[in-house]
């Protein structure tokens, strides 16, 4: 059997979160050139959506530039990022919005690539709150 993957290594987790607070703050202020810069740019590159499945960078790219961005306001509750070795991650959070609706579920899987962390695959959904 082989060896584990060291989980959470400081320094890894401290990289990661930074890519992940980078993709948050694009996200709240629509830059969309920052957030087509986080996915790993390939076609198979997934995001899974309440608008549907994204398969390829250049269909995420092009749902960010179409979108309405009216309700992306968004607080952030029960972020847990988790490493796997020096170069995998996952970071999961939850969102609630100002209406008070929906909780929004977001995972995402982060990879070291040569350029640096790349998201290779996303699934955001929402749930009522309760």
């Amino acid at each position: 059997m082989a060896e584990p993957h060291e989980v959470n290594i400081p320094e890894v987790v401290a990289e990661v979160t930074a890519a992940f607070e980078r993709y948050e703050q694009a996200l709240g202020i629509n830059d969309v050139d920052t957030l087509a810069t986080l996915f790993w740019d390939s076609p198979l590159t997934l995001r899974y959506g309440p608008n549907g499945t994204l398969l390829g960078h250049r269909a995420i790219d092009l749902f960010r530039r179409n979108r309405n961005i009216a309700g992306v306001e968004r607080t952030l509750r029960n972020t847990v990022i988790k490493t796997f070795g020096r170069d995998f991650a996952m970071a999961d959070t939850e969102a609630t919005r100002p209406d008070g609706r929906m909780v929004g579920r977001q995972s995402q899987c982060w990879v070291r690539m040569p350029e640096g962390w790349r998201i290779v695959s996303a699934h955001v959904s929402d749930i009522p709150d309760e």
